[in-house]
This record gives C-alpha cells, sequence and structure tokens, in this order.
C-alpha cells in the first residue's frame, strides 16, 4: 500500500503542470511545424469519452492548410508540453502521465471543414510492455515514455493501399495517472489535416467518436500504480495497412534524426485542393497529365504525374523521398 500511495501522490503532483498537446507534424522528415494542426484551445485533457470533444479536442478550430502525404509515406506527429516549444530539454509529457499513444485517420470529403463525425480507423499505436525490473505500471514500458525519449516524436506509417483524397489523422496520448476510477483516464488529442495521394482504393472499417470508448474499458478504467499483468490498448485493432511499436523500443526515422531547424521544412501559403491530378488523354503516361499545386510530382516509386499546374514548379522537398508542385 505505501509504494502505491507514494506513486500515486507523485503522478498527482504533477497533474497541473504536466498537461501537453500535439501540435506539430513532419511528412517523410519535411517539417511542417503547426501549419495542418488543429490546436486545441488549451494543453488540458478531455476526460469525458461520451463528449463530441473526444474526436479532434475541445476549443479546436480548422487549421489553415493541409498537409501533403503520399500514401505509404510516414508522417511523425510531435507532442509538447507548451504551445510553440520544441525543445528536448523538457518532456513532450511529463507528471508522470505514463499510457498508451494511438493515431487514427478519417477518410473526408474536405479535411479543412470535416467536424471528425465520419468513420476512423486506427493505423498505429504504441501501448504497454512489462519492464521485468519493474514492481507497478508506473515502472512499466509505455507509448508515452517512448514520446519523452524521443523529443516528443512518434514515427507513424500512412498504409500503402489507401485511397487518394483527404483524411483527418487523429494523434491520441491516454495519461493513466488517475484512471484508478471512473472518469480518471486523461485523453490528449490533435487532429491533422491531410491530403493524401496514391492509387489505392482501401476502405477500411471504421469506428466512431463518440463511441469507440468506453468509460469502463480495460485500457482505460486502470490502477497502474499496482502490478500488471497486461493491459489492453482501447479501441479496435489496428488496420493491416498501419503499423505498432514496441513500449520501451529505440527511437527510430524520424524519431531519431529528425531536428528543428536542421532539416527541410515545408510552408504551404494556403489549403491544397482535394482533387487529385488530373489526366488528360495519354493516361498512365506521367508527361501526360498535370498535378495540381500542392500535390505530388515526384520521389521514389512515383508513378503519376510529373507536370506541374501553371504557376508551380515540382520542388524537392524531402528528396529523394518526395518532390511537390510548389
Amino acid at each position: 500500500m505505501k509504494s502505491f500511495t507514494i506513486a500515486a501522490l507523485a503522478a498527482l503532483s504533477g497533474h497541473a503542470a504536466a498537461h501537453a498537446t500535439f501540435q506539430q507534424l513532419w511528412v517523410d522528415g519535411v517539417d511542417y511545424g503547426s501549419q495542418c494542426a488543429r490546436l486545441p484551445g488549451s494543453n488540458s485533457p478531455v476526460t469525458d469519452v461520451s463528449s463530441t470533444a473526444i474526436r479532434c479536442n475541445a476549443g479546436s478550430r480548422a487549421a489553415r492548410a493541409k498537409c501533403p502525404v503520399r500514401a505509404g509515406g510516414t508522417v511523425t506527429v510531435e507532442m509538447h508540453q507548451q504551445n510553440g516549444d520544441r525543445s528536448c530539454a523538457n518532456e513532450a509529457i511529463g507528471g508522470a502521465h505514463h499510457g498508451p499513444v494511438i493515431v487514427y485517420m478519417s477518410k473526408v470529403s474536405d479535411a479543412s471543414t470535416a467536424d471528425g463525425s465520419s468513420g476512423w480507423f486506427k493505423v498505429f499505436q504504441d501501448g504497454w510492455a512489462k519492464n521485468p525490473s519493474g514492481r507497478v505500471g508506473d515502472d512499466d514500458f509505455w507509448g508515452t515514455k517512448d514520446l519523452n525519449k524521443c523529443c516528443g516524436k512518434m514515427d507513424v506509417k500512412i498504409p500503402a493501399d489507401l485511397a487518394p483524397g483527404d483524411y483527418l489523422l487523429r494523434a491520441e496520448a491516454i495519461a493513466l495517472h488517475t484512471a484508478g476510477g471512473s472518469g480518471g483516464a486523461q485523453f490528449y488529442m490533435t487532429c491533422y489535416q491531410l491530403t493524401v495521394t496514391g492509387s489505392g482504393s482501401a476502405s477500411p472499417p471504421t469506428v466512431s467518436f463518440p463511441g469507440a470508448y468506453r468509460a469502463s474499458d480495460p485500457g482505460i478504467l486502470v490502477n497502474i500504480h499496482g502490478a500488471l499483468s497486461g493491459y489492453t490498448v482501447p479501441g479496435p485493432s489496428v488496420y493491416a495497412g498501419g503499423s505498432t511499436k514496441t513500449a520501451g523500443s529505440a527511437c527510430t526515422g524520424c524519431e531519431s534524426t529528425c531536428a528543428v531547424g536542421s532539416g527541410p521544412t515545408a510552408t504551404l501559403t494556403q489549403a491544397p485542393p482535394t482533387s487529385t491530378a488530373t489526366s488528360t488523354p495519354g493516361g498512365g503516361n506521367p508527361g501526360g497529365c498535370t498535378a495540381a499545386k500542392y500535390q505530388q510530382c515526384g520521389g521514389t516509386g512515383y508513378t503519376g504525374c510529373t507536370n506541374c499546374a501553371s504557376g508551380s514548379t515540382c520542388s524537392a522537398v524531402s528528396p529523394p523521398h518526395y518532390s511537390q508542385c510548389l
């Protein structure tokens, strides 16, 4: 009982100061900052899973742009405690806010106006793993601990078979330090506006928010201050084209190498159009069609249009992986 009390008090002592927000997005190693992030009104959590705020957070508003992403590419979500702070000297989410990191996507007609009421499918999770040297759940490995280890960054694969078009991407961290009682779990989420390019046609099965979570779910109503023999990440299984990370594993990819100010960045002046590249007679010939402004026009494995619409030029934003009409 003593160890539980100490752990619980330690968690509560950091409660107010350790709130956090997913703020930035990297696309195949290119830093887009917060341009396509629907930043919430504050860094406070949502605690009511039956509220519509569980979709994209309370007080969030449409972002000014949509980030272009190729199906099969990798986005890197980035979390920090304070708005605009990207320093690795501070924990991404502190105060012993241990729990899973989960990412969903939702196909929408226009990411700049969608309200999150359409269906969501899970594309990523980093949950829990037993620490053989630990005694209680606080000592175990968690997705949020991986966020802290990787300077707030988490790599997320975009399924290669997704149909092109607009999507919302919902990044979420669930803090379980006060989850021993109903309504105690804390949900921190941000929605990003994406335009996905590619030639896939998949339409994964979906769940709804609210509806996907119940306050009584074993991954939501749980005491992590006692010993855990297992943990069930809330929500559906990860879609087959998605990915998982084992809690406690090393930072890899952009998590490890992407640093603010020392790599490629991209500036979006307005939201890209929802339409994909328009083919002209001779379809299948990259030289016989035109990619709209902000659409992909080149990169490793790319077979689509290489000519850009008038007023834009095909520019390498993440060479050799991704080129875009800018």
